[in-house]
């Protein structure tokens, strides 16, 4: 499903305001996760635990944070796993972690954690999970999107957010990706909230954008939580796109859907250009003549964030 529109509204619409009596499930879930969680503060092994998740639905940059976080620590000789539940809808997200780092995925992340812990890792990160009632974490990290924010501001299905803002006084970091916006006005409302919360700010490097000619038109597509900061990367480097065709997250492309693209593009004499976690769902033998932008994701003040996770206890 597409996420709705309305839900990244700056103030909220009537539409909004008509569903926030079906909230009422979210806010008795997040109280009982709350209490069961009080009652379960014992950690689920000896492995240090670092949980990268989100309160806003989609387009956070969780998944690229989880797999830089790994790779900064394993050059530092820290063996690192990451840790994701099984969904059959991200697979997308699997084989990306699985490309940089070493993926322990299970249907359940207690049992993906415990596989871990037997092949002697010393740091354990799981790719997503603040929501887990069942597990407590050494460090709890949550994202967002300098652009989106919190949306509307309100709780699924009025608006686009699992926790209420007031959540974040729970975490100990807080990671606001961006292309280069002005976040003191966030970093403000995070300190009111959280005044001892770590604030760090990522962004996405490309590192194949030389690969791609400016003179040349491009026709880009995604199935991507945002799929405007994708864009935002492309134009803030000048490329030319002429033409948009988003799908929702974690879609599964057809051969059917691969050819209407070709068919596009080739109309409008340009070239096809998507993202990495959208080619890696597309099958080899109709991949041809689609290209993909390859990002590294920077973390600004990373030693800062090694002190913090070395000396977390």
């Amino acid at each position: 499903m597409r996420k709705p529109s309305f839900w990244d509204y700056k103030k909220p619409n009537i539409l909004s305001y008509f569903l926030l009596i079906f909230t009422l499930p979210i806010i008795i879930n997040n109280y009982l996760i709350k209490k069961r969680r009080n009652h379960n503060q014992n950690k689920i092994g000896n492995v240090k635990t670092i949980c990268v998740g989100n309160i806003y639905v989609g387009g956070t940059a969780k998944t690229p944070l989880a797999i830089k976080i790994s790779q900064i620590l394993n050059k530092i000789h820290l063996k690192t796993a990451v840790i994701k539940k099984f969904y059959p809808t991200q697979i997308d997200e699997q084989k990306l972690i699985a490309n940089s780092s070493k993926l322990y995925c299970e249907k359940s992340r207690k049992e993906a954690y415990k596989n871990a812990q037997k092949d002697m890792h010393n740091i354990a990160i799981f790719d997503d999970g603040l929501q887990d009632k069942t597990l407590n974490y050494d460090l709890k990290f949550v994202c967002f999107n300098t652009l989106k924010w919190i949306g509307n501001g309100f709780l699924i299905p009025a608006g686009p957010l699992r926790e209420k803002l007031e959540s974040i006084k729970n975490f100990d970091a807080i990671f606001l990706n961006g292309n280069g916006e002005d976040t003191s006005n966030l970093k403000s409302i995070i300190r009111k909230l959280n005044k001892g919360i770590k604030i760090f700010e990522t962004y996405y490097r490309p590192l194949n954008i030389h690969k791609f000619n400016n003179e040349d038109n491009y026709l880009i597509f995604s199935g991507i939580g945002n799929p405007e900061s994708f864009k935002k990367t492309l134009t803030k480097n000048k490329l030319n796109i002429i033409h948009e065709i988003k799908f929702p997250d974690h879609y599964q492309y057809t051969e059917k859907d691969i050819l209407n693209i070709k068919l596009k593009a080739k109309k409008l004499q340009a070239k096809i250009l998507t993202t990495e976690k959208d080619f890696v769902k597309i099958e080899d033998k109709i991949s041809n003549g689609i290209n993909y932008l390859k990002i590294d994701l920077v973390i600004k003040c990373e030693d800062e964030l090694i002190n913090l996770i070395k000396f977390a206890k």
